[in-house]
């Protein structure tokens, strides 16, 4: 009850300062109080809806968020002075649609910020929040890189206006809208728990299960979670649906939270300091990955590591009312080539906007400040990424390919294939190379090896060079596009060393952390070549209490998780053992 009255003070006292009613991306008090959603179903069920109820034909493809958009929609509401920034920033890559109560109103009070309104469109309709990203439709292609639609979930609010506005922006750009809302494909799930690699594999948390089985408490059909997934490549083309445990700490249990999908094979993902928060959790969903999936070419995901912001007074995120917000640079928007970040403190902002222009050559990437007492976004429970969601563009020329990697190679020229597809077909495709960044490109035309794979040769380089290159195609109807989307200025690119021999390197302990523990203990091991061996704790008598992981244990470096919350306070031993060693690290327990 204090939490309830505490909110509805909160509410009031927002809507009486800023002259507008905020709702923050979780669940409001008056939400919690309902068991299921029968008022919101009621309304949303008898909506006017020009949307299509019946599984879309075809060979699905969902698109991935750095692909070609030809539109970001956002909702003018509460904390315009945010929207107004990134109107004026994505507007020149692309049409921003703005969902609003009064189209005369929020164009006046743009222009009032200073932002122009050369790409901007506006769609009269009811809403009842800012959080786009959540309820907005998602882009699908029918045939891979045809007939674009949009596929609409169930919003996992009740808030039936919310859920109206992919029908309301779909039917203004004649786009059809495919919506699981019947029963058996009645889905409910939500953006920004959603993230997809545009070929068949996409990331939640195990939400998604939560909110779709009996304990979820919709009213929808109840389903298991491998009827989610089946739901998943029926109406969307996900047939790698990787799914992870839900972060103590992240309230909201979206994944946009805390990592970010910039290509194919790369994961950018936020990191708390050592023990701390939710970040042993995150490491253990990330080795989960590592362990059990790969990216579509076959290879370990790329993981690259950014930091989370703690507060001003230094604290992280810990479960309870009044600790810090999750602040994230994860939380980003991708609209072809800027890249639109939430920013805190100078200290870490310029950490983490050079992590990601050194990931994402060639972008321009853009710094919103989002916790500032004026717009204080992130204390809501969202940032940039929450409020936007883009709509893909009508006849995609899409590019794939995997980066080359460092070689000692300086005899053999350096392949490079790419997957082409355009639904007029391909035309021609271009290789263009340099070596080192002064260097000048030199252009190679690639060769259809088989149906929409391409391929041509990079000479072979001395050793120390660094090559540069990009990827030029364009279709039969005459559309042209690159990859990096942003090349020129972006690029791929790899090193040539000198040509070593591959020596053994000591096995070794990394971190036990955190220690002491009380619960979940990650374990790492500093290993660049495959063994055999056991990892085990053993008590201060010599016996073992639990083997963590016996057999073959992988190369590249490892980490192991370890539940203790079972184990007794005391002093501890994790062994390391094989043919060649015997290492130990010690671990205290406290309760």
């Amino acid at each position: 009850m204090k939490l309830l009255l505490f909110f509805s003070s909160l509410f009031l006292i927002s809507f009486g300062l800023l002259g507008q009613h905020i709702v923050p991306i979780q669940a409001t008090p008056h939400e919690l109080t309902k068991s299921s959603i029968n008022d919101y179903r009621k309304t949303y069920d008898n909506e006017s809806k020009a949307v299509i109820t019946t599984q879309p034909v075809g060979n699905l493809r969902t698109m991935a968020e750095w692909e070609e958009v030809q539109a970001i929609c956002i909702t003018w509401t509460s904390y315009k002075s945010i929207l107004a920034q990134i109107v004026a920033e994505a507007q020149s890559e692309c049409e921003v649609i703005i969902l609003c109560s009064n189209a005369a109103s929020a164009q006046s009070e743009l222009i009032g910020y200073g932002v122009s309104l050369t790409n901007v469109t506006f769609v009269a309709d009811d809403y009842n929040s800012i959080w786009m990203r959540d309820y907005g439709g998602n882009t699908v292609y029918k045939d891979y890189v045809d007939s674009l639609i949009l596929v609409d979930w169930i919003y996992n609010r009740s808030r039936p206006d919310d859920n109206t506005a992919p029908d309301a922006i779909g039917s203004f750009k004649n786009i059809p809208v495919y919506e699981m809302s019947q029963s058996g494909s009645d889905l409910v799930h939500t953006g920004g728990n959603f993230m997809a690699d545009g070929f068949g594999t996409a990331f939640s948390s195990e939400l998604v299960d939560y909110e779709n089985s009996v304990s979820g408490s919709f009213n929808i059909t109840v389903k298991t979670p491998a009827e989610v997934d089946q739901l998943m490549e029926d109406w969307m083309g996900i047939d790698t649906y990787v799914k992870m445990t839900v972060l103590p700490y992240d309230d909201i249990h979206h994944i946009d939270m805390h990592m970010k999908l910039i290509d194919e094979e790369t994961l950018v993902i936020g990191e708390f300091p050592t023990s701390v928060s939710d970040g042993p959790q995150i490491e253990m969903n990330i080795q989960y990955v590592q362990d059990n999936f790969t990216s579509v070419y076959g290879t370990p995901y790329k993981i690259i590591r950014i930091p989370m912001v703690p507060s001003t007074s230094g604290g992280y995120p810990t479960g309870s009312w009044g600790g810090a917000s999750y602040r994230t640079y994860a939380n980003n928007l991708i609209v072809n080539k800027k890249v639109l970040v939430p920013t805190y403190r100078e200290e870490y902002d310029s950490i983490g906007l050079r992590i990601l222009r050194e990931s994402m050559p060639g972008y321009e990437v853009i710094g919103i400040d989002c916790d500032n007492s004026g717009a204080n976004i992130i204390g809501s429970g969202g940032a940039i990424h929450c409020i936007t969601k883009a709509i893909g563009v009508e006849d995609p020329l899409l590019i794939s390919h995997q980066e080359l990697p460092n070689t000692a190679d300086v005899s053999n020229p350096y392949n490079v294939d790419a997957l082409i597809m355009h639904r007029s077909g391909i035309s021609d495709a271009i290789l263009l190379y340099k070596v080192g960044l002064s260097g000048t490109y030199t252009s190679v035309s690639m060769s259809n090896t088989s149906a929409d794979n391409w391929a041509a040769e990079i000479p072979a380089q001395s050793a120390g060079s660094k090559v540069y290159y990009y990827i030029n195609a364009t279709s039969m109807s005459g559309k042209n596009q690159v990859r990096p989307i942003t090349a020129p200025d972006g690029y791929f690119h790899f090193e040539v060393s000198e040509s070593v021999g591959v020596a053994d390197v000591e096995i070794s302990f990394g971190r036990v952390f955190p220690n002491p523990s009380a619960g979940l203990t990650c374990i790492e091991l500093n290993n660049t070549r495959e063994f055999s061996g056991t990892l085990s704790v053993y008590n201060v008598l010599g016996q073992e209490l639990e083997t963590i992981h016996a057999g073959l244990f992988r190369g590249n470096n490892r980490k192991y998780f370890i539940d203790v919350s079972n184990y007794a306070a005391g002093a501890y031993q994790v062994v390391l053992k094989s043919n060649a060693i015997s290492q130990s690290k010690p671990l205290l327990v406290y309760k």
